[in-house]
């Protein structure tokens, strides 16, 4: 399975293509429009969310609402098209000759030759995150077969930080975290913190400030040994840390309480085990995260990412012209002050779409009933002697 996506930011759509989907595979496009809506919530997003309300659109690999093993077509109409159109095909874009500290400006002219930004501003742009969404959402209704939930949330935003348990990880109700944390202007299931959050947004916008902070995707239901231990391209947690440091503005990934079990000695770290009341071996704790030499182990899949501030600030940065050699300050291209709760849904498309990949690496099949027959006989395989 893999996927591929297409479209700038002021261009006419978005595209994504969704390779090696197994046939019979319902798509419930309610559910792809339901994340798709997500995305676009949040305390802190720019204008560009008053013009867009997207939709998804199947142009191809399904038929009478389910997959027939072909690959799939998905669209997003960028509505903003409309302001954008006569100066796009007449090539006079309004050029970008000072690239933005922290932004794909200036590796990206260098790269391309180029002495304006405009080309790469527009791929670069989050807007891209639109179409992952999308598949994300695809792929979630493939892990709901095989009874997998991914879900997201808001850790910190600046300096402000949800409850302490859900820093460091031990047995929590992920599905009562989501639910709280969706009633959340911010997307923090801590009311307390959400609150304090939502101030220091208006803030930065008060000072022209823009703000960063931590998301958490789980996935929860997740089968024991996806991945490999064998090679470093298969191992999950390294696939799950490519996906997610792949979001705009993400820096930095751990799963599990890493960093902070990073001070602590080993016995106080790994998971112990013993057996539950039915016989199965069970972990004591999840401080791994769900992610034990490169597989999961059968526990909640815990990811946090942290996200830099939005390089694009209304105060203007120090930059250099391009076009003149001299010096110069930024100019303010219509952006978001926070997009970290837009990040958590992001997060949560993109774990999504590995435990996907790797599910339908473990079991196999081109349809979806013998992908479930797959799962049914490795369930009923016997314990190992």
């Amino acid at each position: 399975m893999r996927f591929i996506t297409g479209g700038e930011s002021h261009g006419p759509c978005l595209t994504a293509i969704i390779d090696g989907l197994p046939s019979g595979l319902a798509i419930d496009v309610r559910a792809i429009n339901r994340d798709l809506s997500r995305r676009q919530i949040g305390h802190g997003r720019g204008a560009r969310m008053q013009i867009e309300t997207d939709r998804i659109e199947i142009l191809g690999g399904v038929i009478a609402g389910r997959t027939i093993g072909a690959p799939v077509v998905l669209r997003i109409a960028n509505r903003d098209w409309e302001n954008w159109k006569g100066a796009w095909e007449a090539g006079d874009l309004p050029p970008v000759t000072v690239p933005r500290p922290g932004h794909a400006d200036w590796s990206g002219m260098r790269k391309h030759g180029l002495n304006d930004a405009r080309p790469i501003l527009e791929r670069a742009s989050a807007r891209e995150t639109a179409a992952r969404v999308a598949v994300g959402a695809v792929a979630r209704l493939l892990l709901c077969q095989f009874g997998v939930e991914v879900g997201g949330c808001v850790l910190r935003i600046a300096e402000h930080s949800a409850e302490e348990s859900l820093l460091l990880n031990e047995r929590i109700d992920w599905p009562a975290i989501w639910a709280r944390a969706e009633k959340s202007p911010v997307r923090c299931a801590d009311p307390s913190a959400s609150a304090r959050m939502i101030e220091g947004i208006d803030r930065a916008v008060e000072v022209g400030e823009s703000l960063g902070g931590i998301v958490c995707a789980a996935a929860i239901g997740v089968p024991i040994g996806l991945g490999s231990h064998a090679q470093w391209d298969r191992r999950l947690d390294a696939r799950i840390a490519a996906a997610v440091l792949s979001i705009p503005a993400i820096k930095g990934v751990e799963i599990g309480p890493v960093f902070a079990n990073s001070s602590h000695s080993g016995t106080e770290v790994h998971d112990a085990l013993r057996k539950d009341e039915n016989g199965n071996v069970i972990h004591i704790t999840n401080r791994a995260g769900g992610v034990e030499g490169g597989m999961s182990n059968g526990e909640p899949i815990v990811v946090r990412a942290a996200m830099k501030p939005i390089p694009t600030t209304v105060r203007p940065q120090d930059s250099v012209d391009v076009r003149t050699g001299e010096l110069a300050q930024t100019s303010y291209e219509r952006s978001d002050v926070c997009a970290v709760p837009t990040a958590a849904v992001v997060a949560e498309a993109m774990l999504a779409w590995v435990l996907a990949v790797a599910l339908h690496d473990k079991i196999g099949g081109d349809s979806l009933a013998e992908m479930l027959a797959h799962q049914e006989a490795w369930r009923h395989r016997g314990e190992p002697t």
